[in-house]
């Protein structure tokens, strides 16, 4: 397990917290983005690489709204043009993803459903979850295509605000060694933010990630983020094709539901109650899923 600290800011006050604190030799982190990689004990800022990389192929994002009628403000994207791309440092494209918003159609299934399913399971299945998963929905193994996620950085898109940002360092061999006796070690991470990060509205997600010798054919991740087991909400991104031994960069713009006080009350003062499911898919199969669990309480 990995536990991020980062927090957000007061009164526009950039203040920046690189804390990875580090309980595993390997983890990906999850919610309330795609999965950042671990760091060592604290994350070093990224630096530019002059490594060229081959970027994906045109996606979509889409966001589902809410089905917990309890809980209040968890609308979604406005489904407008993305932001225009933007020269990276190293080379490349940046693509700016943003959300749209789906309504919630699937019909509500159990996770104990799943788990006794004779096929694979599908992007539709996990659509139709109303409830945080108590396990996990594939083994590691099913990663065939070695999708490693390398680097993360968020940031607020209204101010510019960098909230932290982590790279994972090269493979060790006792790293290795340690993968190999416990696999799942690395799917499981707990964030702790400050209460003002419930007060974002707009943020930037970008993820950096590698692929093995097998193309990635309609790679799609459905991010479910729940309180108390009610469906906050739902993000789904097509990352489309992407090339065999390929490095690929996207940034995913969220955006936020307003939350009422009360709920924000209530997250800020249950820590660790807020949790999420991350799938990922290719052509329509579940081959990885990772999980998170969140609190509001650190300091300013």
């Amino acid at each position: 397990m990995v536990t991020v600290i980062a927090c957000a800011y007061k009164n526009k006050s950039p203040a920046v917290h690189r804390k990875l604190t580090r309980h595993s030799t390997h983890s990906t982190p999850s919610f309330p983005f795609p999965p950042p990689p671990p760091g060592r004990r604290t994350a070093e800022p990224l630096v530019p690489t002059h490594r060229q990389r081959e970027e994906m192929s045109e996606a979509k994002a889409r966001s589902d709204t809410p089905v917990a009628d309890n809980v209040p403000g968890g609308g979604g994207g406005h489904g407008t043009a993305a932001p225009p791309r933007e020269r990276k440092a190293g080379g490349g494209v940046l693509k700016r993803l943003k959300s749209r918003q789906n309504k919630v159609d699937s019909r509500p299934v159990a996770e104990e459903d799943l788990r006794t399913k004779s096929g694979p399971i599908t992007p539709e299945d996990v659509l139709g979850l109303r409830v945080a998963t108590r396990g996990y929905l594939c083994k590691p193994e099913e990663n065939i295509y070695n999708i490693d996620f390398v680097r993360f950085k968020i940031r607020d898109l209204e101010t510019d605000t960098v909230l932290f940002e982590i790279a994972k360092p090269p493979h060790t061999d006792d790293e290795e060694e340690n993968r190999a006796g416990d696999a799942s070690a690395g799917r499981f991470v707990r964030y702790q933010f400050t209460p003002a990060f419930l007060r974002l509205r707009t943020v930037g997600a970008t993820v950096e990630f590698t692929v093995g010798s097998r193309p990635l054919n309609n790679f799609r991740m459905i991010e479910k983020h729940y309180f108390r087991d009610h469906l906050l909400k739902s993000f789904d991104f097509d990352f489309g094709f992407c090339i065999p031994n390929s490095c690929n960069t996207c940034e995913h713009i969220y955006e936020f539901p307003q939350l009422s006080d009360s709920l924000v009350r209530q997250m800020v003062e249950c820590p660790y109650e807020t949790r999420s499911d991350s799938f990922y898919f290719v052509d329509n199969k579940l081959v990885m899923h990772n999980k998170a669990d969140y609190a509001y309480n650190g300091r300013q």
